[in-house]
């Protein structure tokens, strides 16, 4: 992908060069009523194509940073999710060890067919 990009970025450079060499005549830019510039038109298309680049610079920072503040936000959610299925897990462990224990003290008459329900239950 590197490649790619330098490539692209090496033809359109090569063709701004090219376009400003033989674009060299002097222009007037009026910014606001009363305020021009004048220079060569191969000159303000420079300026012009790297106000662009630092936009598009500037955009791409902003979007990332948008999606940085999101993944963080999701990485919390995550992390609290983790936290509370722990704690339920540890809940389902107590409670299974409590059921044992509570079988244990069951009277020996308690028949075969109840205690094997109740296992079944506890697994």
């Amino acid at each position: 992908m590197r490649q790619i990009n330098f490539v692209l970025i090496f033809v359109i450079s090569l063709a701004l060069v090219l376009f400003s060499l033989e674009n060299t005549q002097p222009v007037a830019i009026q910014f606001v009523e009363g305020v021009e510039v004048e220079a060569p038109l191969a000159v303000e298309l420079i300026l012009a194509m790297g106000i662009g680049a630092v936009f598009a610079w500037v955009f791409s920072v902003w979007a990332y940073f948008h999606r940085y503040m999101a993944a963080q936000e999701n990485g919390e959610e995550v992390h609290e999710r983790e936290e509370r299925i722990q704690e339920l897990e540890q809940d389902v462990a107590r409670y299974k060890a409590e059921l044992q224990e509570q079988q244990r003290l069951l009277p020996a008459s308690h028949s075969d067919e109840e205690s094997e329900k109740t296992e079944a239950y506890v697994q």
